[in-house]
């Protein structure tokens, strides 16, 4: 038999720094000599085509997984081999080339991986192939917090403060001592990282690959940058979108480019002489909020296309195509909407706070389904994340989980002045605004005809309209939500 091979299966975890499944596998093969041969490792990474429709990555998440693999191709010494096609069968393959004697990786929450998990774990041990996952994704797993009924938490601070905090600390990141060998022989049914298809076939991701630097490398370049400077404010900082408040870390958290558990430490070292320093605490808070998605889809795996409170099930959409396409180009005549879709579109990116505005303009004063406004994301952010996504939208249409009350609609020219008071963010992305003064940077109809004019601002030409009044879009949509609970009620009588 040919010498005994130990299989990594990379997944959501492409980094070699602080990888639980990769530690393990190391450690495996170091231990594991078949007649007088020391196994090796063999990294592999299969694009699974049998993943439901809505799980397929979009645009802007494929063209990082292609940077992103092309990273961790070298960091494995040339030795990552890619697969497309149908998991198991390409595991059994494997098996057939090699003396596999352990398969591993790290666990993944979404419910059809888990099923298709559970099937591959059960297949190869009846093959006697050792099979191991570890947690490499969050800092808490979700079948570990519970209620002391044993029932999930379904509001964010007590799963944080009382179902997470008072839990055994997250393990501290592994440190790699050992060297590692890896298998540099090649499956006769690998393929090349450009017939993944990842890459589209018009360019128009230039301005994206200027902003970001995929791979574990760049992950760990964007914490540090994040600790020396943005940490500092970002309690304050992190709500205004013209400026890096934020640390920008979660498109590599989702590709596993970087631990959670490196950056949850991190933090928490770098601040270890101010432990109640309310920016770290804060931005810890923001993981806290992370690990909850994660724990919502695993509880409730019908989060990504069903209600979360079945009450919302009876709510009548508008959904008109026309408001829709206007919001996602950017193009409603509401300048910080406009200013985000149009971040989101360029960047593969959308402040935090601004993706709140987004989504409450979209489903409350357009009345288009939260779900459309999902599936965009889907396809246009980086760090698009069936669970944080789902969660997300379900959170601002307040159908969610701890969800911001349906009455809650965010005022976008409020939330403009209060958070981009100079009008600095949306400047950046609507230059055709940019001679407005502040005062009606947020709300152009309301200036003056020759302000406008001196502005060459031409409202319907060359920046559009907007396309609802605030105040009457507002007012229907409470009337609307009101008309889904009475209907609700009399459907449950």
């Amino acid at each position: 038999m040919s010498k005994p091979v130990i299989i990594m299966w990379f997944r959501h975890d492409l980094r070699l720094k602080d990888n639980p499944a990769l530690f393990h596998a190391v450690d495996i093969a170091q231990n594991t000599i078949v007649d007088g041969v020391k196994a090796k490792v063999l990294p592999i990474y299969i694009q699974d085509d049998t993943a439901p429709s809505q799980a397929q990555p979009g645009g802007a998440s494929k063209w990082w997984l292609h940077q992103s693999l092309t990273s961790l191709s070298t960091s494995t010494e040339s030795s990552l081999q890619l697969f497309s096609g149908e998991p198991l069968a390409i595991l059994q393959a494997l098996m057939a080339e090699h003396n596999v004697t352990h398969v591993l990786w790290n666990r993944c929450y979404e419910p059809w991986q888990i099923a298709r998990d559970s099937n591959i774990k059960t297949q190869l041990k009846q093959h006697d192939v050792e099979v191991l996952s570890c947690n490499g994704h969050l800092l808490w797993e979700p079948m570990q917090v519970l209620k002391k009924d044993n029932t999930p938490y379904k509001v964010f601070t007590p799963y944080y403060r009382k179902g997470c905090l008072t839990r055994t600390e997250p393990r501290y990141p592994q440190s790699m001592d050992l060297s590692i060998d890896w298998c540099t022989s090649n499956s006769a049914t690998r393929i090349e990282l450009a017939d993944l298809g990842l890459l589209p076939d018009i360019h128009w991701y230039g301005s994206i690959e200027k902003m970001w630097q995929p791979g574990e490398q760049g992950a760990a370049d964007r914490l540090a940058t994040f600790i020396a400077g943005a940490s500092r404010q970002y309690r304050e900082d992190r709500n205004i979108p013209a400026v890096t408040g934020t640390s920008l870390l979660s498109p590599y958290l989702h590709f596993g480019e970087i631990s959670i558990n490196t950056v949850w430490y991190a933090l928490k070292d770098a601040y270890a002489n101010d432990p109640e320093n309310e920016h770290c605490d804060t931005y810890l808070s923001e993981l806290g909020w992370r690990e909850f998605s994660h724990y919502l889809l695993f509880h409730f795996p019908h989060i990504p296309t069903e209600n979360f409170n079945s009450k919302f099930d009876t709510f009548i959409w508008r959904n008109d195509p026309q408001d829709l396409h206007a919001w996602q180009r950017g193009q409603t005549g509401i300048p910080i909407v406009d200013a985000g879709m149009r971040e989101l579109y360029q960047t593969g990116y959308m402040h935090n706070r601004v993706r709140m505005i987004v989504g409450s303009f979209l489903v409350k004063n357009l009345l288009v389904d939260w779900r459309a406004g999902e599936r965009w994301f889907w396809d246009c952010l980086l760090d698009a994340d069936m669970a944080a996504n789902s969660a997300s939208w379900q959170w601002v249409a307040g159908s969610g989980a701890d969800a911001s009350p349906y009455f809650r609609i965010f005022n976008p020219i409020l939330q403009g002045e209060k958070f981009d008071k100079e009008g600095e963010y949306v400047k950046h992305y609507c230059p055709e605004l940019r001679k407005l003064p502040p005062k009606f940077i947020h709300k152009p109809w309301e200036a003056p005809s020759n302000i406008l004019q001196a502005c060459d601002v031409v409202l319907g030409h060359n920046y559009p309209k907007p396309l609802v009044d605030l105040k009457v879009s507002r007012q229907r949509a409470l009337e609307t939500f009101a008309k889904s609970k009475e209907d609700a009620l009399h459907a449950n009588t």
